[in-house]
């Protein structure tokens, strides 16, 4: 049984615990937060601290806090020469202070406290400078996932780009298509069966395939109502760009 120490208490550091806690291969022997409150809960569940000095001994330490906090939590570590990793999409491994083993953890998913993921579907990305570090992490990996990828950091950086773009970007166009639909008194939720349905098409054909829409068939009829229907110039800007960014795409 691998033995972890989660650091850090925000939505990956909770979807982490509890991925971990329903393990039969992994055990959450501790979990440290600066603020201790915040973890208060789970005071029942695992051993909860503040306090880093007092971290136990673990196989591995992860560190899943914000970018910017890696580099100084790993320094404050209390010990030597044990494997710990964070969970960054865009940090390199050496941004983790070099007294200890050196790793990167990352699950590619968008997580948030109150919604359930089911880690065995989400792709968990590797990344250790010793082949002996890869092969204890890859078994943590797929303790809780049935997808893992061995991965350098600058694959890991431009997954991790690709992901705003499906992930951050899409889902402020979703909450523009949420005002507009408001502001007339139409349903967004109408709308839902199509966001499955783009999602689902993805998955059996290219991107570049699955477009359909007035900016690729040029139809500059629909694309002039469209954008004398928004009233917003910052939305009729987003518009004329991705429709550009289309029509160059598909050639018209």
């Amino acid at each position: 049984m691998i033995s972890v120490i989660i650091l850090g208490a925000g939505n990956v550091a909770t979807h982490l615990f509890r991925a971990f806690s329903e393990s039969s291969q992994v055990s959450v022997k501790q979990w440290y937060n600066r603020n201790i409150k915040i973890i208060e809960s789970f005071k029942n569940e695992v051993d909860i601290t503040d306090d880093i000095s007092q971290l136990f001994e673990a196989d591995i330490y992860v560190l899943a806090v914000s970018d910017d906090a890696i580099a100084e939590l790993s320094s404050q570590l209390p010990f030597e020469n044990r494997l710990v990793v964070h969970t960054s999409g865009s940090v390199n491994p050496y941004d983790i202070d070099k007294k200890n083993r050196r790793g990167v953890f990352y699950p590619l998913q968008t997580f948030s406290k109150s919604v359930t993921v089911n880690f065995s579907k989400i792709p968990i990305c590797l990344e250790t400078l010793t082949k002996a570090d890869y092969l204890l992490l890859k078994t943590l990996a797929t303790s809780i996932s049935n997808h893992t990828k061995r991965v350098n950091s600058d694959q890991r950086a431009s997954l991790h780009l690709a992901a705003v773009f499906v992930n951050n970007f899409t889902n402020q166009l979703y909450r523009i298509a949420h005002e507009i639909t408001e502001a007339k008194g139409a349903e967004f939720d109408m709308l839902k069966p199509l966001i499955l349905e783009t999602a689902n098409k993805v998955q059996e054909v290219s991107p570049y395939k699955a477009q359909t829409g007035p900016a690729k068939r040029n139809d500059k009829k629909t694309i002039k109502k469209h954008l004398k229907l928004l009233d917003s110039k910052e939305y009729q800007a987003i518009y004329k760009l991705l429709t550009d960014s289309i029509q160059k795409t598909h050639g018209r």
